[in-house]
């Protein structure tokens, strides 16, 4: 009896279902199989497998102190499994769900076709708190919190090897046709690097999180930093989930005084746990959303942007001319990280200032992103790029966002080495300058920095326009409500979406509280 545990995006063996179910029934075969035709796709790029290579290596070493290492092999999953089988014979394969792209949901179906052929039982176990082939958004919370409730499958005590597997090579970015891209020192996508990424957020270095996470230049330090882990699947999203309640209880239980961060800030951590099961539910349930936007009156609307466009290549070059934007593009280049906030103004950017598709804008971030994740990737593309019809057009001006993330300067001079002598007040205007200033910084613009591709309030007023034509279309509303139905958050209603009116509210539900409040002190006269 040779059971297969075929390890895909679940790089560990802390709560994972299929290798403790494996261990209990017999002889395991642990198995990674490196996809080169995989690696080859569009979304794919040196920087993640980096991050995989080093979650394997470690994964390995653990599984041999377990007693069964982990082979590894290189080609396609199909023809590997024949391999093994006509060697040992497979009797079970054992996996995780896996909501990929839509290659890897072919080759999931072309596995599940060579094993039904075969007779060879196969057992996929949810590894999110996500659910496949749901119909309904209304019960996907109660699945989810079922999910998230459960307790963590623990580590087998030991599993029993199959006799005579020989372990293999775990391939280089080399090995797999993976040139260089600009990142030479991505974050590891390891459990050890988890687990003391969390262990120091809960013990001071996420205590300005809520506060510091929107800044590329303090988020790098305040925000989690999981998400690379969570990626490789080197820790599960429901260990995390659960470390954060029992911190937060915590907390709780401490003078505030003592708190080494505040209970606010494990909230808001909690909360972005919960919204990556929320994301990739919408791909589940709509695999589409890689290709096609969900509202039908954007997916009329779309131009293609070719691969080669040079407002493309500007954009994600850092060559836009537009000082924060093109920091945050080259440091995402170099690092393989940036915060959420940047994330979304740089798809913003891309798709209404410039006009560029937003499959194409997706395609280019997926390769930069170390941790990228198709499910959370294109639903946060879409919704960005406002093609949801659910969500409120979020069109940022980024020579505010520079002024108001980067107000010193220090983020946008460190990237852009080339505007490290401009002048404070033309930093994120730098076309402003005449030529003496220019001069004097010992930069020239439209040689040294590019000018602005776009006129940025022409951008925006084009942009606006183009978006109010398409809202005003017939049907727009009934199929902005049927897209609500099948992925909108129950939480919120259709036009719960605007951040100005949810902060205005915020603002006057304060302003009547603190008017009650002075009403209410003994002694003063209304």
């Amino acid at each position: 009896m040779v059971q297969v545990v075929w390890f895909k995006r679940d790089l560990r063996t802390v709560d994972h279902a299929p290798l403790a179910e494996a261990a209990a029934a017999g002889p395991v075969l642990p198995l990674y199989v490196a996809e080169p035709d995989l690696r080859a796709l569009p979304d794919a790029s040196r920087r993640q497998w980096t991050a995989i290579e080093g979650a394997l290596i470690e994964l390995r070493e653990r599984l041999a102190l377990l007693g069964a290492p982990l082979v590894v092999r290189t080609g396609r999953v199909t023809d590997v499994l024949e391999r093994i089988h006509h060697a040992v014979g497979i009797t079970r394969l054992l996996a995780h769900e896996e909501t990929g792209n839509a290659w890897t949901f072919a080759r999931d179906r072309a596995v599940h076709a060579f094993c039904r052929e075969r007779g060879i039982p196969v057992v996929e176990i949810p590894s999110f708190g996500v659910a496949r082939g749901l119909r309904d958004r209304d019960r996907w919370g109660t699945i989810h919190r079922r999910f998230m409730d459960a307790p963590l499958v623990p580590e087998p005590e030991r599993l029993v090897p199959v006799p005579g597997a020989v372990p293999g090579p775990v391939p280089s970015a080399e090995d797999l046709g993976l040139p260089p891209d600009g990142c030479d020192g991505p974050q590891p996508g390891t459990r050890a690097d988890a687990l003391e990424r969390l262990r120091s957020f809960f013990a001071g270095r996420g205590a300005r999180y809520r506060r510091e996470m929107s800044s590329p230049l303090t988020g790098e330090h305040a925000c989690s930093r999981l998400s690379v882990a969570l990626s490789t699947g080197s820790v599960s999203i429901r260990e995390v989930m659960h470390r954060a309640l029992a911190e937060r209880a915590l907390l709780a239980a401490m003078p505030p005084e003592a708190r080494p961060i505040p209970v606010t800030a494990v909230d808001s951590l909690v909360a972005r746990l919960h919204w990556h099961c929320h994301f990739i539910q919408k791909l589940e349930s709509e695999p589409e959303i890689e290709f096609r936007s969900l509202h039908p009156v954007h997916e009329r609307a779309r131009g293609a942007t070719a691969p080669d466009d040079p407002l493309l290549e500007a954009w994600a070059t850092g060559r836009t001319g537009f000082p924060f934007l093109d920091a945050c593009m080259r440091s995402l280049i170099a690092t393989g990280w940036l915060n959420f906030r940047m994330r979304a103004m740089t798809v913003a950017f891309a798709t209404h200032h410039l006009g560029l598709d937003w499959h194409a804008v997706g395609l280019r971030l997926a390769r930069l992103f170390t941790d990228y994740e198709p499910g959370i990737h294109w639903p946060q593309i879409q919704m960005q790029a406002t093609q949801t019809g659910i969500n409120t057009p979020r069109i940022y001006n980024v020579i505010k966002q520079g002024l108001d993330q980067d107000p010193d300067g220090v983020f946008t001079r460190r990237e852009l080495p080339e505007l490290a002598s401009v002048p404070p007040a033309f930093l994120q205007e730098p076309w402003k300058m005449d030529a003496a200033t220019q001069a004097a910084a010992g930069v020239r613009i439209g040689t040294d920095y590019p000018s602005p591709a776009v006129d940025h309030a022409d951008a925006v007023r084009t942009a606006r326009e183009r978006l109010a034509r398409l809202r005003a279309e017939p049907g727009y509303r009934a199929a902005a409500e049927r897209v609500f139905l099948r992925h909108g958050s129950r939480k919120r209603r259709l036009d719960e979406d605007d951040p100005g009116k949810a902060r205005a509210l915020r603002a006057a539900k304060a302003e009547k509280r603190d008017l009650q409040l002075s009403l209410d002190l003994p002694g003063v006269e209304a």
